[in-house]
């Protein structure tokens, strides 16, 4: 896995709008390598702000949105737009806003979805979508350009919580239970799915992420500090504002643009 590269901004705009404009490089650039993009969304304030941030983007344009798979890391196991789920956010932010491929968008099901509230089988359901979106041949997800995560307070990622079962699961998706963060019900890929991106990007602001932060930078224990495990197979991003940046690791960060 990469070593992880910390970039500090000086707040949380700035932050959004830093990532929102090296987001839409990342695509772009992907598109002119390999004719698309496959980007997997995160929810939360940042996440949630840095979509917001591109679709206000003048550079937005640059990207060819019928070519950009859309995928999520996690989802709250809610009935179709509700407010709470990661695919309202993100629809308001941007996907609303942009030229997307409905075909090229693949949200987690929701719970008055097919498979009605057996988050097992709405789990087995996106692993399919994900098989097939790689081709086959036993490959289980696609390789994935870019996937960005929220850092929780306690260093959970995606809906990845320390001690949780899903941790050690191997298949590419799964469903987890009893959450310490409502809502208790979720979907979330899993830590082999999470790696298979070539670029990670760790996300976070404000002083209540510092020492998850820092934790997941010098404690490599996924088990403890899922952000740990959170690594890009090309590289891995931790891209944080001030206060967010407040507990790393002597060395560890430097200001962007540095």
């Amino acid at each position: 896995m990469s070593t992880p590269e910390v970039l500090v901004h000086r707040d949380q705009d700035l932050l959004a709008h830093a990532a929102a404009a090296r987001l839409v490089t990342a695509i772009a650039d992907a598109q002119a390598a390999r004719g698309s993009a496959s980007v997997v969304l995160t929810g939360g304030g940042v996440g949630t702000a840095v979509l917001a941030a591109v679709a206000a983007a003048p550079a937005r344009d640059a990207v060819d949105w019928g070519a950009v798979d859309l995928w999520w890391g996690d989802e709250r196991f809610l009935p179709a737009g509700d407010p709470e789920r990661n695919e309202t956010g993100a629809r308001e932010a941007l996907l609303d806003h942009v030229g997307l491929d409905p075909a090229r968008v693949h949200p987690m099901p929701a719970s008055d979805g097919p498979d009605g509230d057996d988050p097992d089988a709405a789990a087995e359901r996106y692993a399919a979508e994900l098989r097939t979106a790689a081709g086959g041949s036993g490959v289980p997800v696609p390789v994935f350009d870019v996937l960005m995560l929220g850092v929780g307070p306690d260093a959970h990622v995606a809906s990845l919580f320390p001690e949780y079962p899903a941790l050690r699961d191997e298949r590419p998706v799964a469903p987890v239970r009893d959450s310490p963060k409502p809502p208790p019900t979720r979907i979330t890929l899993t830590f082999p799915s999470l790696r298979a991106a070539r670029e990670v990007w760790l996300l976070a602001a404000g002083e209540g992420k510092a020492k998850a932060i820092g934790r997941a930078l010098a404690e490599p224990d996924p088990a403890h500090v899922p952000a740990s495990g959170a690594r890009g197979r090309e590289r891995t991003l931790v891209l944080l504002d001030r206060a967010a940046a407040a507990e790393l690791p002597p060395g560890a960060g430097r200001p962007a643009g540095s």
